[in-house]
């Protein structure tokens, strides 16, 4: 997309996270293991993937972006992560909290065939980048967005009433979908502008 991409180590340092802030044009939360449910005030059920220490650092990145206006794109994990950071909660288990009888985990597979059609808010910042109000999008996650942080949006969702997208209304640019583009990009023209997008929004700082 014509960004030039910087591999970031898990350092919660503040030095580090200050100079990264202050170097970097846009941030990418990509996806990966669980948020850690004590940071949305759980205890975590059986079966997680927790790594407190990308936790830490990711969070204490965010918060400086966030404060710089600088864009940020949030994938599935980063999406989920940008919501617990600003007050709102997760479902745990999909599955567990019975809020959906379709699957939504490829993750035995491991090869992100599992599709199914997501809805996004006309008018909204997602529909205009991807220009259509309906995808069709990989599934690859065993949780989901529960409570929506304040400040955001829900822009886009599953068939089945799950939460795929969320951005904000007063931040520059800070928008997160569920699914995982970069999965797509070459064969989905709609999911390559995601990054344009991105792009773009760092390039006009």
């Amino acid at each position: 997309a014509g960004g030039v991409p910087v591999l970031l180590p898990n350092f919660d340092s503040a030095p580090y996270l200050d100079a990264l802030t202050s170097r970097l044009d846009g941030l990418i939360l990509t996806g990966g293991q669980d948020v850690d449910p004590r940071r949305y005030g759980q205890e975590a059920t059986s079966g997680l993937d927790v790594l407190p220490e990308r936790d830490a650092f990711e969070l204490g990145l965010l918060a400086r972006f966030i404060g710089t206006g600088k864009p940020i794109f949030g994938i599935c994990r980063g999406m989920q992560l940008f919501n617990v950071y600003l007050g709102g909660t997760l479902h745990q288990d999909i599955g567990d909290a019975g809020i959906s009888e379709r699957e939504h985990s490829s993750v035995v597979s491991r090869d992100y065939s599992l599709r199914h059609k997501v809805h996004l808010t006309p008018g909204s910042r997602i529909a205009e980048i991807m220009g259509r109000t309906e995808v069709t999008v990989n599934s690859y996650h065993h949780q989901v967005v529960n409570r929506v942080a304040r400040g955001l949006d829900v822009t886009a969702l599953s068939e089945d009433g799950l939460i795929e997208g969320l951005e904000s209304a007063t931040h520059p640019f800070l928008l997160g979908v569920q699914w995982h583009p970069e999965k797509m990009a070459g064969e989905k023209e709609e999911e390559m502008d995601l990054f344009h997008a991105l792009v773009r929004a760092a390039s006009g700082r």
